[in-house]
C-alpha cells in the first residue's frame, strides 16, 4: 500500500529572493591540507637524469593521474598545466616526513586521466 500523494503549494509565489537574486560565489582558491606532501614537477631533463639514477623504466614506477589534486601545491606544476605543456610521462618528486630516515622520497610517473586531461 503507498501512501497518497499530497499536492504541494508554491512557496512564496512574488515574494522572497528568485534565482536571480541569488550572488554567485567564486571558486575557492586550492589549499592544500597541512598533511599533503609536497609535490614537485621535474622537468624533462631532470626526468631522464633521475631515471638513470635509479636504474628504472618508466613503466616499472608508480603512477599518478594528471588530475590529482596533491599536483596543485607545485607552482611549477600550475604553470605548465596552464601553458598546456604536455605533462604525461614527467615525473614527480613526493618528499614525505619519515621518522627513520628524515625524508622520505618517492617518485611518480604522470599518466593521462580518463577525462582526457
Amino acid at each position: 500500500m503507498t501512501a497518497p500523494k499530497r499536492a504541494t503549494k508554491a512557496k512564496g509565489k512574488g515574494k522572497g529572493k528568485g534565482a536571480a537574486d541569488v550572488p554567485v560565489v567564486p571558486p575557492r582558491p586550492f589549499m592544500a591540507n597541512a598533511l599533503t606532501p609536497p609535490h614537485e614537477l621535474l622537468s624533462v631533463a631532470e626526468t631522464d637524469e633521475t631515471l638513470k639514477t635509479l636504474g628504472a623504466t618508466i613503466d616499472r614506477l608508480p603512477k599518478i593521474l594528471v588530475t590529482d589534486p596533491g599536483l596543485k601545491t607545485d607552482t611549477k606544476y600550475v604553470a605548465a598545466r596552464e601553458a598546456r605543456e604536455p605533462l604525461v610521462g614527467r615525473l614527480v618528486r613526493i618528499r614525505r616526513p619519515s621518522q627513520t630516515a628524515g625524508e622520505a622520497i618517492a617518485y611518480r610517473v604522470l599518466i593521462a586521466s580518463s577525462s582526457g586531461d
